[in-house]
């Protein structure tokens, strides 16, 4: 199935670099959970020191503002895949410091009246295209 997996990362690039790295990160954590095949291997050098690896994908973390990820975030839950794996960041997360208190406030909120920070899309290449393909890349 990974022959024809696409990822994207997509994140407001108007974010502060340190929270525009949280951001690509934790969604990674959350398609990786998703998706084990992209990464849930282990690999040796010459020297027989073993590594887990990053992903055996490109990961590209395109840009968009947040009404775009807003909008972006319904089209692909909307349309979503089942086997693939989508992993919004919304901005109210941050105040958040204990993921309890996140799983606790997610159902009192209607994710489509909140602020997307960022938000990954993993699955069928066609899927993934179809929504990310007119982004550019965050620079």
């Amino acid at each position: 199935m990974s022959e024809d997996l696409r990822i994207a990362i997509v994140v407001n690039p108007e974010l502060p670099q340190g929270l525009l790295a949280n951001t690509v990160g934790a969604i990674s954590i959350g398609i990786g959970a998703k998706l084990p095949v992209l990464a849930a291997r282990r690999l040796e050098d010459a020297k027989g020191r073993r590594i887990d690896i990053s992903s055996s994908l490109p990961v590209p973390v395109l840009q968009a503002d947040d009404e775009a990820l807003r909008r972006l975030m319904l089209k692909a839950l909307a349309g979503a895949d089942p086997a693939g794996a989508i992993v919004p960041f919304p901005a109210f997360a941050r105040a958040l410091h204990i993921y309890a208190d996140y799983e606790a406030s997610l159902p009192g909120r209607d994710l489509g009246e909140e602020k997307i920070d960022g938000l990954g899309i993993a699955g069928p290449s066609k899927w993934v295209k179809s929504l990310t393909g007119s982004l550019k890349l965050l620079r």
